[in-house]
């Protein structure tokens, strides 16, 4: 089970794409989360997507937003007017962009001519592994999610509290080693005595 809590972000360096279907419709599609791709947060700390962790999610009520910001919805899967659906690369989404939302438009354009290109996604942890390496290394594989949302961003990066948590994380597990090391010696010295 996971310890990290509370609402988390995490960003994919992948390529949005603009599109206008039969001349009008203007969306905006790629992939907002890709699985078994291995991000390094920092230095020997690993975090990665597993394929099933999307399978029980793709129902709730999900926005499409820009740069996580909840005034600036695109779409919303409950209206039809964002789809997700999970593959054997991740988490693909497409969004119909309203023409009469002039902050729609402008991320679609900003989208269209590259200026904007990367995507993020919203979500609560439910299940993930912990992988405490022999060589000092970690890494999590997050197995199951609950999705509140997917954004078109500017600048994406894992949130900060994150990255703090996971931290705390491996200060809380290398404290318990300690712990352990110091009883096992405790123990050792009784059977000298």
């Amino acid at each position: 089970m996971s310890r990290v809590k509370g609402r988390q972000t995490r960003s994919v360096s992948t390529e949005l794409k603009t599109r206008a279907v039969d001349g009008e419709e203007m969306v905006i599609e790629g992939y907002f989360a890709v699985f078994n791709r291995a991000t390094e947060l920092w230095t020997g700390a690993y975090e990665e997507l597993s394929p099933e962790a999307f399978n029980e999610t793709l129902g709730n009520d999900i926005r499409g937003l820009i740069n996580h910001d909840t005034t600036l919805v695109l779409g919303r899967n409950k209206s039809g007017t964002l789809e997700l659906k999970a593959d054997s690369h991740g988490l693909w989404g497409k969004i119909r962009i309203n023409p009469n939302d002039s902050d729609a438009v402008n991320i679609y354009e900003r989208v269209k001519r590259g200026d904007v290109d990367q995507c993020s996604f919203g979500f609560n942890i439910l299940k993930e592994d912990t992988d405490f390496r022999e060589d000092g290394s970690v890494k999590w594989t997050i197995r199951k999610v609950d999705l509140h949302e997917v954004s078109v961003c500017t600048f994406p990066a894992y949130e900060e509290t994150g990255v703090q948590a996971r931290k705390s994380e491996i200060e809380q597990h290398q404290k318990r080693q300690l712990d352990q090391r110091k009883h096992q010696l405790k123990e050792r010295l009784k059977q000298w005595h």
